[in-house]
C-alpha cells in the first residue's frame, strides 16, 4: 500500500518523489541497518490501538515512507466489529463531501458507494472499516490518508518489528498482555514506542506509580531499554494538517535518537530525553488538572478571571507533586507547563470537563466517549490521589509542625477526586476549592516544595536515598 494518493507520498510532486525524497529513505534505511534488516527484509511497523493519535501517528509514517514499498510496512491494528452509528455516518457523508480530494480518492477506490448508503441508513459501516479509507472513529472532521488494518492482534504483531502503542492507559495492560502471549517465541525483541498518557498506583510493598511502558515491559517481558515513550504539546488534528509541532521521544541511548531523526518531518520535530518515567508520569498528570479547568471555564462562562485563577493553582499543585516525584523538577518545567496549556486549550480531558459541568455528559456514562475516545484524566486522578494519601509518603504542614499526606497539599486533586470517583460532590464543587479564603497563596505551595525535602524515590520505584545535608 502507498502513501496519501495512490502511493504518492502527501506534499511530493508528480513523480513521488518531494524535495526531501532522498533524506526519507536515507533515514529509513538507517534505521534498518540498526534493526539489522537484510535486503528484501521488510521493516515492519504496527499501531496498537487506533484511537485519534495512534492513528494519526499511523498515517505519519504512511505518508512519509509508504510509498517505499519493498523496505517498510505500516499496519494499524484496531478491534472488528465497531459500528458506527447513523448521526456519525451521516456528519462523515458531509465531511467526504467538503473535501474533494476525499471525494475523488473514495470514487477512485470504488469505496464511495458505501458512504451514500451509510448516509441513507442502508447499511452499517464498521470502525475498521472507514479506517481502511482514512476515517479515525474519534476524529471524523480530519481525514487521513488509506491505512491498512489488521482486525486479528496476532497477525498484526507476531512480526513486527516497531510496535506502537496507541491505547489508552487502561488498556495497555491487557491487550499486551495478550502480546506477550504471542511473543515468547520470538528470538529479538521488537522495538516499543508508547503514546499512552496515563499512570496506575502500586501500594503493595511501597507506594508507587506504574507507568504504560512499565506496564508492557511486565506483561510482555520486553526489557525496558527497547520500549520508549513519546510526547508533547499536540493535538492529533493540527499535526496530521500539518501545524507546526514538537514533542520529545524518552528512553534508552540505543534507540532515541535514531528513532527522533527517523520520526521528525519539516512540521513536527521530535527531541530526544533519557528520562522516560517522568515524562510518562507528567504526561498523565497534565490530564489531572486539565478536566478540573475545564469544569471552571464552563461554569464561569469561559471567565478569564476565574480561569488564570485556577491555571495559577493547578500549576502550583503540579510543581509541588513535580517535587515529589524528581529530585531535579526544574527541568520538566517547560515540557510540563506547555502540554498543560495544549490540553487545556483544545484536549479532549478539558472538553470532558466542560460537558460535565453544563450536564452534557453525567459520570454514569463512563470515561469511553463516543467521537472522543477515553478520557485517561478520570483513571489518572484515581491513582494520584491513592498515591498521595498514603500516610507512608507524609510531608510538613506548614501551621502546626505536623505531618500529613501530601494530598492534603493539594485541594484541587482532592476535590476532584471527590466530584469524578466517590461521586459526593457535584461539578460546580470545583469553584469552591479555588475559592477557598483559607487557601495559600500559590506561590507559598511552591516555596514549600523548593524549601523542603519533598523527594521520594520510591513513587518512581527508585531505591531509596539518604536525605541531603
Amino acid at each position: 500500500m502507498g502513501g496519501a494518493e495512490d502511493g504518492v507520498p502527501r506534499g511530493a510532486g508528480a513523480n513521488g518523489h518531494g524535495n526531501g525524497a532522498a533524506s526519507v529513505e536515507e533515514k529509513l534505511d538507517e534505521l534498518r541497518r540498526l534493526l539489522g534488516k537484510a535486503d528484501g527484509d521488510t521493516l515492519r511497523i504496527v499501531g496498537v490501538g487506533a484511537g485519534a493519535w495512534g492513528s494519526v501517528f499511523c498515517a505519519l509514517m504512511q505518508d512519509a515512507y509508504g510509498h517505499l514499498r519493498d523496505k517498510v510496512q505500516v499496519r494499524i491494528w484496531r478491534r472488528a466489529g465497531r459500528a458506527v452509528d447513523r448521526a456519525t455516518a451521516e456528519h462523515l457523508f458531509e465531511v467526504i463531501n467538503a473535501r474533494e480530494d476525499v471525494l475523488r480518492r473514495l470514487i477512485r477506490r470504488c469505496a464511495y458507494l458505501k458512504y451514500v448508503e451509510g448516509r441513507l441508513g442502508d447499511r452499517v459501516l464498521y470502525a475498521d472499516e472507514i479506517l481502511r479509507d482514512g476515517f479515525c472513529l474519534n476524529m471524523i472532521d480530519t481525514p487521513l490518508c488509506p491505512l491498512k488494518v489488521v482486525t486479528n492482534l496476532q497477525e498484526a504483531v507476531w512480526d513486527a518489528d516497531i510496535v506502537i502503542n496507541g491505547l489508552p492507559s487502561t488498556e495497555t495492560r491487557d491487550v499486551f498482555g495478550e502480546i506477550g502471549r504471542y511473543w515468547k517465541e520470538r528470538i529479538t525483541a521488537p522495538i516499543i514506542l508508547s503514546l499512552a498518557k496515563g499512570i496506575e498506583a502500586s501500594l503493595d510493598p511501597l507506594p508507587r506509580i506504574i507507568t504504560p511502558t512499565q506496564m508492557i515491559s511486565n506483561a510482555t517481558g520486553v526489557p525496558l531499554e527497547n520500549i520508549l515513550y513519546l510526547g508533547g504539546p499536540n493535538i492529533a488534528s493540527e499535526i496530521y494538517n500539518k501545524e507546526y509541532a514538537n514533542a520529545r521521544i524518552c528512553g534508552a541511548d540505543k534507540w532515541r535518537k535514531p528513532l527522533a531523526k527517523f520520526l521528525r518531518q519539516p512540521h513536527f520535530i521530535v527531541w530526544d530525553n533519557s528520562d522516560l518515567i517522568t515524562h510518562e508520569v507528567m504526561g498523565g498528570l497534565k490530564n489531572v488538572y486539565a478536566i478540573g479547568a475545564g469544569m471552571v471555564a464552563a461554569l464561569t462562562n469561559e471567565s478569564a478571571t476565574s480561569k488564570s485563577v485556577y491555571f495559577a493553582l493547578c500549576t502550583s499543585e503540579m510543581i509541588y507533586i513535580t517535587h515529589l516525584l524528581e529530585e531535579e523538577p526544574e527541568k520538566l518545567a517547560g515540557p510540563l507547563l506547555a502540554d498543560t496549556y495544549v490540553t487545556l486549550l483544545k484536549g479532549r480531558n478539558a472538553w470532558y470537563g466542560q460537558k460535565l459541568a453544563k450536564g452534557e455528559l453525567t459520570l454514569e456514562m463512563g470515561d469511553s466517549i463516543k467521537g472522543k475516545g477515553t478520557i485517561q484524566g478520570v483513571s489518572a486522578v484515581d491513582a494520584f490521589y491513592e498515591l498521595l494519601s498514603q500516610d507512608s509518603l507524609s510531608v510538613m504542614h506548614p501551621e502546626g509542625n505536623r505531618s500529613v499526606a501530601p494530598v492534603e497539599m493539594c485541594p484541587i486533586l482532592k476535590a476532584l477526586y471527590k466530584i469524578l470517583i466517590k461521586r459526593e460532590l457535584p461539578p460546580d464543587s470545583i469553584l469552591q476549592a479555588i475559592r477557598d479564603e483559607t487557601m495559600y497563596d500559590p506561590r507559598e505551595r511552591i516555596e514549600m516544595a523548593q524549601g523542603h525535602s519533598l523527594y521520594r524515590p520510591s513513587l518512581l520505584g527508585q531505591p531509596r536515598v539518604d536525605a541531603k545535608v
